[in-house]
């Protein structure tokens, strides 16, 4: 049997996170930065438990997203793990279910970056590969990101359908930028 809980980072004692982040850690295969960790702090999150403990875990943040000059409320996707012995069997699913559900209830636009392995899974669910440019306001100007470009899916959210002419232009963080 599994529980799925959805809390805020505020709501997590200390053993929640350590779980998580030690979850993380293993399923990134030890390529997960602290900048990664900090990414998906200070929003909700999806925890799913069964009887051997943490078996699943995501994070949603706003983030904003400029689109065609207009700054756009976005449920940014981070921390996307399951543990080993119970991957493909839906508990990925669940979790973005609820994130989904978050992001058309509350945001312009859903967007996440996602490794090859991982886009199966959300092109599965109906993201959308963004065909069109990158770019992060940085503090040196905005400066485009041609090495993100191919990795980005977006949900249409409250936004509705986007340009894909235009670009997608990033509010600016330490780290993996998006």
């Amino acid at each position: 049997m599994t529980l799925l809980r959805t809390a805020h980072t505020a709501d997590l004692d200390p053993a929640e996170l350590r779980e998580a982040r030690e979850l993380l850690d293993h399923a990134f295969d030890g390529d997960f930065a602290e900048e990664d960790w900090e990414h998906g702090l200070g929003g909700m999150h999806v925890l799913i438990r069964d009887d051997r403990g943490l078996a699943g875990c995501a994070a949603l943040v706003m983030r904003r997203v400029r689109h065609r000059g207009r700054w756009l409320r976005t449920g940014y996707v981070e921390g996307v793990a399951v543990r080993a012995d119970v991957r493909r069997t839906g508990l990925g699913g669940r979790m973005m279910a609820e994130l989904e559900r978050m992001i058309d209830r509350a945001y312009d636009l859903g967007a996440l970056s996602a490794s090859d392995a991982g886009a199966l899974l959300y092109t599965a669910r109906g993201w959308q590969r963004w065909p069109g440019q990158v770019h992060a306001l940085s503090p040196e100007g905005i400066v485009r990101l041609p090495d993100e470009e191919g990795d980005m899916f977006v949900w249409p959210g409250l936004a509705g359908p986007l340009d894909e002419g235009g670009e997608l232009v990033f509010d600016w963080r330490d780290g993996d930028v998006v």
